[in-house]
């Protein structure tokens, strides 16, 4: 089941222009649900043609907790030694992005990479798992994020957060699939629709029934809350103009286009 957060293209008010529903996607049409959708829902009566609505970010997390190395294949084309256990990082999420918003790049940086990640909503607060525990209950869905990083910064700064951080550099969505299973899927990402990233979700070094538990031993996390399970090799620059497509298979693609940012 896909769900998401939209706006209407068809504006009436600066209030309306403001205003987030929550749906539930039906063919080419989105349902208006009541409630929360990482919780308890119910379908409305309103609904619109899907050519008709924006869609936002899935959710509005608290936080964004994001695996770094956690492909073999992306560790060594950094010249890194895999981790021995599950390395995190945060995204604030006034990074956060809608599909087919543009990615600002920083005209005093040298070089900003795409990274196509597959990212957990969680659905309730989940403290202190235990290892081996069943971490579904906690699972709300799954949604792609575009770890966009730069390079320049994340060198200089020998810790990733100012490189992590800008605004646009979390473009997450499109929907939030609920059902959705990581063992037979694999995550692609493309550059001007030319392949650089592809590999099995199975990669994964540390996969997700140790991840969430592991960060859950951390640091509580709150229904609503993403986590970026990390990405594998093939990330790469971009420039003005690019267009950067994630796609998985049952969840479908996200897509940003970048320009330069301006003052």
């Amino acid at each position: 089941m896909k769900l998401c957060r939209f706006q209407l293209k068809e504006k009436t008010s600066k209030t309306a222009q403001q205003e987030i529903f929550q749906g539930v996607i039906s063919g080419d049409t989105v349902h208006q649900v009541s409630g929360d959708i990482v919780g308890k829902w119910e379908e409305t009566k309103k609904s619109w043609p899907l050519a008709d609505v924006k869609l936002m970010p899935p959710v509005a997390p608290s936080k964004i907790v994001c695996l770094g190395r956690n492909y073999l294949d992306h560790a060594a084309e950094f010249n890194n030694a895999p981790p021995k256990e599950p390395l995190i990082f945060l995204k604030p999420p006034s990074s956060l992005l809608a599909p087919d918003d543009p990615i600002e790049l920083l005209p005093e940086v040298q070089r900003i990479d795409f990274e196509g990640e597959l990212a957990i909503i969680m659905s309730r607060p989940c403290h202190m798992l235990a290892d081996g525990a069943d971490y579904k209950p906690y699972v709300a869905g799954y949604t792609l994020l575009n770890d966009v990083s730069a390079r320049d910064y994340q060198a200089f700064d020998k810790q990733w957060t100012r490189a992590k951080s800008f605004d646009t550099f979390c473009p997450l969505g499109p929907v939030m699939e609920t059902e959705f299973d990581v063992t037979h899927a694999t995550i692609e990402t493309l550059l001007n629709g030319v392949r650089k990233q592809f590999a099995p979700l199975t990669d994964m070094i540390f996969p997700i029934d140790v991840i969430i538990p592991w960060i859950s031993r951390v640091m509580t996390l709150l229904p609503g809350d993403v986590i970026a399970t990390g990405t594998p090799a093939g990330v790469g620059p971009m420039k003005a103009g690019d267009v950067v497509e994630i796609f998985v298979p049952g969840i479908g693609t996200l897509r940003n286009p970048t320009k330069n940012r301006t003052v």
